[in-house]
């Protein structure tokens, strides 16, 4: 079988909900990226054969195929096609997937993956709650109602299902958490993003600058801060600061074949060693990427402690933290640099900004194998494992 290499992954830092990002249209924030692959990489943009761009939230400004529209915002020629695609969570790592199938099936040799999500502007959940206002409908069918009677599918009852079953306490979600804020603190100031973040010019009171640093992460984080926010429900653990922040972001992951290597003189990163994607509980919901992890696991003929780096979203801290013990993984190398409880997690875009923090990491640290997965809508997950080679 033929392989994919991953070539350049950027991202943009993110930015909170209603802060320094929000004025920027979401097509704008997917051309930033789609310009910066351009410019950090010498070779004919007019090879790239397609664009994949994850996003959940399709309505208001992330319709009409958004991908499409940031391809036209950018300055990569209007000829590359853009396709949009919705795996929940798990949409532009699923992108990341479909591009790496193209390759790989040799039916295409430069796909450009990528994300977009801008939660300020298209609020989460927004697409759904709009509709059924309008008294446009609901997605839960008559069928659908009648194989699960009663269930919303939420995410936080999920998380607080995984609580339960894993006999988590909320003194180790939180100490999860206060850890992410760290990580990602300590990256920060030691530059270990700075190759990964496209900055981005934004207008500001005092005027015009860049904007290149995560905009969620608490340098200041307590444990005492983290414990004492209000709970989301009164008979839950959960809160806001034990779960993953609202983010505006755009990410893009290049992807291409050996063939596209010798034609245009680029440097492969890192070989794509497996992909996968599951299914399971859509109730419990978040927990797949347990299971989605061993059996990846399986099919690549690896354990895991082979792997040298984990990324595991972090939607939930009990999320993490069930896959942790689960597969009896190391927390010493499960995102390295925080996660999206620090960072935050820009639902679509957050697959292909997760594999930029993974890939720097591994060739900052030296790390060979790294792994990357995260739980999805509909008791989702997708597996991918990369070999870094440069």
């Amino acid at each position: 079988m033929a392989h994919a290499y991953i070539v350049d992954a950027v991202r943009t830092a993110g930015g909170r909900r209603g802060g320094r990002r929000a004025g920027i249209h979401p097509v704008d924030l997917g051309a930033a990226v789609f310009d910066a692959i351009g410019s950090r990489n010498d070779f004919d943009l007019k090879a790239i054969d397609d664009v994949i761009t994850g996003c959940v939230g399709q309505g208001g400004e992330q319709t009409m195929d958004l991908g499409r529209n940031a391809v036209l915002a950018s300055k990569l020629p209007d000829s590359i096609p853009a396709v949009t695609i919705d795996r929940q969570c798990g949409s532009s790592q699923q992108a990341m997937q479909f591009a790496a199938q193209a390759v790989m099936s040799g039916t295409q040799d430069i796909v450009l993956a990528s994300g977009i999500e801008s939660m300020t502007r298209v609020p989460m959940g927004s697409t759904a709650v709009l509709y059924m206002k309008a008294g446009m409908g609901n997605y839960k069918s008559a069928r659908l109602e009648e194989a699960f009677p009663g269930v919303m599918f939420s995410q936080f009852d999920g998380a607080e299902m995984i609580v339960k079953k894993h006999g988590q306490t909320k003194e180790q979600i939180d100490a999860f958490s206060l850890e992410s804020h760290r990580r990602a603190a300590a990256a920060t100031q030691a530059g270990a993003f700075d190759n990964e973040i496209v900055p981005l010019e934004i207008e500001t009171p005092e005027g015009k600058e860049w904007h290149k640093v995560d905009e969620g992460i608490r340098f200041d984080a307590t444990l005492e801060g983290i414990a004492g926010v209000k709970r989301i429900s009164e008979t839950g653990l959960l809160s806001a600061a034990n779960a993953s922040q609202i983010c505006d972001g755009a990410s893009a992951v290049l992807i291409v074949s050996e063939q596209a290597l010798k034609d245009h003189g680029l440097t492969p990163r890192a070989r794509i060693h497996h992909v996968s994607v599951t299914a399971g509980d859509p109730v419990i919901m978040l927990e797949e990427p347990l299971f989605a992890t061993e059996r990846a696991l399986k099919r690549a003929g690896m354990k895991i402690d082979d792997i040298d780096l984990y990324e595991v979203n972090e939607a939930f801290a009990p999320v993490p933290l069930a896959w942790l013990s689960y597969l009896g993984a190391s927390h010493d190398r499960l995102n390295v640099n925080g996660g999206a409880i620090a960072l935050g997690h820009p639902l679509g875009a957050s697959g292909t900004k997760l594999m930029a923090t993974l890939l720097n990491a591994l060739e900052t640290r030296g790390g060979k194998y790294g792994l990357q997965t995260m739980c999805e809508g509909g008791g989702q997950a997708n597996v991918m494992i990369i070999e870094r080679l440069s």
